[in-house]
């Protein structure tokens, strides 16, 4: 399989933005973060397709667990993975792939709905991983670490599907100006 530089270049900028709008970054009581990366996240996938959105999260995922810090706070490692909010990190995959799905609908409603698929595949994973290494019941770590982010993520989703359009926009012409240059 042939990848393009560009293909290549894109995905190491976006992976750049999601580190820049992670390391911004609100701690509360649970341990896990306010960010803006759940609409970083969602932008590479609707910008990006599900493939190069994917791996665009990939990279920042691998850039923080060897120990950049581009982690919420700029802090990175493999204990994030672990984690209190290690759950997300891992969801943040789905969350990518399925506002990448979206984005081949037509509708924005309907890529709103792929997008927010993953992010309550993202939200559950990370329950799950935060009631393990908390040691609570599945319902407390909803109302610690999902409940409070729900509004918030849900915006930052629709966001990033309306964020990506212009985005889109100029990488369509680039592609239609090189095509008619070769």
């Amino acid at each position: 399989m042939k990848v393009s530089t560009r293909t290549m270049v894109t995905v190491g900028m976006f992976a750049a933005v999601v580190s820049v709008l992670s390391v911004l970054s609100i701690p509360t009581p649970s341990g896990v973060p306010i960010t803006l990366q759940t609409f970083a996240i969602a932008l590479c996938g609707y910008a990006l397709g599900s493939g190069s959105g994917l791996a665009a999260t990939i990279v920042y995922i691998l850039v923080g667990t060897v120990g950049v810090p581009v982690f919420a706070g700029m802090t990175g490692g493999p204990s994030w993975l672990v984690g209190y909010s290690g759950g997300f990190m891992w969801g943040f995959l789905f969350l990518s792939f399925f506002c990448g799905l979206g984005l081949k609908q037509r509708s924005a409603v309907f890529r709103i709905i792929f997008g927010m698929t993953g992010l309550l595949i993202c939200h559950l994973m990370g329950i799950i991983q935060y009631a393990i290494v908390a040691g609570v019941p599945i319902g407390a770590s909803f109302f610690a670490v999902s409940m409070p982010f729900l509004l918030k993520d849900a915006i930052s989703v629709a966001g990033a599907c309306f964020a990506a359009r212009p985005i889109l926009k100029i990488t369509k012409s680039q592609s239609i100006e090189q095509g008619a240059k070769a």
